[in-house]
């Protein structure tokens, strides 16, 4: 394999550091020709530019948007939130290969960034989507009957409603088994980051939504499964960690060895699989509502959720009423009658709409 050259938007992030782990293993398999990140860590920035001496770089929409626009193998946007979908459409235009870690782009973009991606040219990074991508390598797309989307469930699984009246930041920081950024640490404790990932592989496998399910997997082995007519199901199996996604979308089609441990087939290993709680967590079914309407209500979702989780972080929402404020938002929305005409300046609309009315209702709480 040729080295490729990567550009890494939102380089100081979870994602992106992890990213730059992977090319610091693999320097013969690729080359950082562009860093974008958000500016709240300069100093790591500013070191991450001096180690890997990039063409492009910068702090920013504006950097990112640029940067994603460079001629290069693979954009890995590793951007966090809505923020990521000006980058996005840069580099599908641009004709380069998107590793998209950023699902709120495609979410909220839906048919916008769909229409602009020629066949192959969107490759997932979240684990789940890794997962099934792997796993429909497995049969023809007319094979295909369900896809099964794995949840750990959270620091939360097992708890009612009730029980989760008095959740704290600290607790939903505290992720049993991944180790991500504060606001998609939260959407996992919510389940709003499992409903964005249904939208999301609706798009990217243009699977019906009556046809894919999600099931909690507490261990974060298996990351999501693929069934076929005749009933047999192809699961991918793994240890808990994004290296091996993240590689695998810089190289796809193409495996990076050694990436990380694999599971220690000697030991002992359990796997339970529990329906998901939507009493406790209707996150999931709010989605799919959302996704089932098209147009800009997932922007409203996503939007919405994202000025909830920022009150939860400061102490002025309480986390049972993240969900139930984005369920108020979404509702008083009103979807374009034709969602296949959407346009960039519909979504972005809808984005600031969204944000507003959250806000308002926030504040007459």
């Amino acid at each position: 394999m040729e080295r490729r050259d990567v550009v890494i938007l939102g380089s100081t992030g979870s994602i992106g550091t992890q990213a730059l782990e992977v090319v610091r293993a693999n320097p013969e398999r690729f080359r950082v020709v562009g860093l974008t990140a958000g500016g709240s860590n300069r100093e790591l920035f500013e070191k991450q530019v001096a180690e890997f001496s990039p063409i492009v770089s910068g702090l920013g929409e504006n950097a990112s948007v640029d940067a994603a626009a460079h001629a290069c193998d693979v954009v890995l946007n590793g951007i966090t939130g809505a923020v990521g979908l000006r980058p996005t459409l840069a580099a599908l235009d641009a004709g380069n290969t998107l590793a998209l870690a950023n699902k709120e782009s495609l979410i909220i973009g839906g048919p916008v960034v769909t229409r602009r991606a020629r066949p192959g040219q969107i490759v997932p990074v979240d684990s789940e989507h890794s997962a099934l991508a792997q796993c429909l390598r497995g049969g023809r797309a007319s094979e295909v009957r369900r896809l099964v989307l794995t949840a750990s469930g959270g620091p939360f699984r097992g708890r009612t409603r009730a029980d989760l009246e008095g959740v704290t930041v600290e607790q939903a920081l505290a992720h049993p088994t991944w180790d991500m950024g504060p606001v998609v640490t939260i959407n996992s404790a919510t389940l709003v980051n499992k409903g964005l990932e249904v939208i999301e592989a609706h798009l990217l496998f243009d699977i019906p939504f009556d046809r894919i399910e999600v099931v909690v997997q507490p261990t974060s082995v298996v990351h999501s499964m693929v069934e076929f007519e005749d009933g047999s199901t192809i699961a991918q199996a793994g240890p808990p960690t994004m290296l091996i996604p993240i590689a695998l979308a810089m190289a796809w089609p193409e495996r990076v060895p050694d990436t990380a441990p694999p599971v220690d087939w000697s030991v002992p290993q359990t796997w339970e699989f529990f329906p998901l709680d939507d009493e406790a967590f209707p996150a999931v079914g709010l989605a799919r509502e959302a996704g089932r309407r098209g147009g800009t209500a997932p922007a409203v979702y996503n939007a919405a959720n994202e000025v909830c989780v920022h009150a939860f972080r400061e102490g002025r929402l309480a986390f049972v009423d993240i969900v139930e404020t984005v369920a108020c938002v979404v509702q008083a929305h009103d979807v374009p009658s034709d969602p296949h005409e959407l346009t960039v300046e519909d979504v972005l609309a809808a984005d600031v709409w969204a944000r507003s009315e959250t806000t308002r209702l926030l504040e007459t709480r």
